[in-house]
């Protein structure tokens, strides 16, 4: 397991090289931990093209998973393993497992089927009602979750437009908003239909935002390479130079914009960091 190293960065935490593809003997996945109670795991390309982030934030008597992964390995055991070094330190402290999802494509609940017998673990649903009905969130998509891993209080942001389910996780403690894939240095494909919906969740964010102190945002993938503007082809199976995971706060307000300005139809909106990218409605 890898601390985030206390090196400058554009945009914090800082992590060490993440596994991305180009050195043969990569293991299937890569733990590194922002602090004692705040993980980061990365699923291989080599296991999966999608290479997700997946993230586990622990409280006093609950730990929260935010997706699991996008299948081609047992991601369990790497949860297991960081929920047992967590109870280690903590005097062997019981700890509740909840899996939520960022949303519900299978690249981020591929995993769900090894949680479902494991003692002392809950698994949100995928759909919207589920999600709300789980986070405490009376008026969807308009009003704002929360939840109490146990001195830990998360807030859950309702972001549809990528997906309908999507959401984003507020946690106060490290300042970071976990952002799944409406936010992140890739391609942020919103279906044309659903175009709306996803402007209208830009703003959600934005007046979110605006009343909290945000460090940066943690996204499910990395598509972009260092070069500003440019991503990765689609499905490549490795990233050289690959761009950092951590966005700016300054992220949400230029998504915000480029939601706003985007043309009818949108069109492929390109910037430094990432591409809003209208794709095909979804078949019902």
């Amino acid at each position: 397991m890898i601390s985030v190293s206390a090196a400058p960065s554009r945009v914090g935490p800082h992590f060490a090289r993440w596994i991305d593809g180009t050195t043969p003997g990569e293991p299937p996945t890569q733990v590194q931990r922002i602090d004692a109670d705040t993980f980061v795991i990365r699923q291989s390309v080599k296991t999966n093209f999608e290479a997700p982030f997946i993230y586990l934030l622990f409280g006093t008597n609950r730990a929260l998973l935010i997706d699991s992964g996008a299948g081609g390995l047992k991601i369990r055991p790497t949860v297991d393993r960081v929920i047992a070094d967590w109870r280690a330190g903590h005097g062997g402290r019981p700890v509740r497992l909840i899996v939520a999802h960022s949303h519900s494509h299978g690249d981020h609940h591929g995993g769900d089927e090894e949680f479902r017998d494991r003692p002392d673990t809950e698994l949100v649903g995928l759909q919207p009602k589920q999600v709300a009905d789980f986070f405490g969130i009376r008026d969807w998509p308009n009003a704002i979750g929360r939840y109490d891993l146990g001195h830990r209080v998360i807030e859950v942001v309702p972001t549809p437009g990528h997906e309908p389910a999507h959401i984003m996780i507020y946690d106060a403690r490290t300042r970071l908003i976990f952002s799944g894939d409406m936010l992140y240095p890739g391609r942020l494909y919103v279906p044309r239909d659903r175009f709306d919906v996803f402007r209208a969740s830009t703003v959600r964010l934005a007046d979110f935002a605006r009343t909290r102190p945000v460090r940066a945002l943690l996204g499910a993938h990395i598509e972009m390479t260092t070069t500003p503007g440019r991503d990765y082809p689609m499905e490549a199976p490795a990233h050289p130079s690959e761009h950092g995971l951590a966005l700016p706060p300054s992220a949400i307000g230029e998504l915000e914009k480029a939601a706003a300005g985007a043309t009818s139809p949108p069109a492929i909106d390109r910037h430094p960091d990432f591409i809003v990218y209208p794709v095909a409605p979804k078949p019902a």
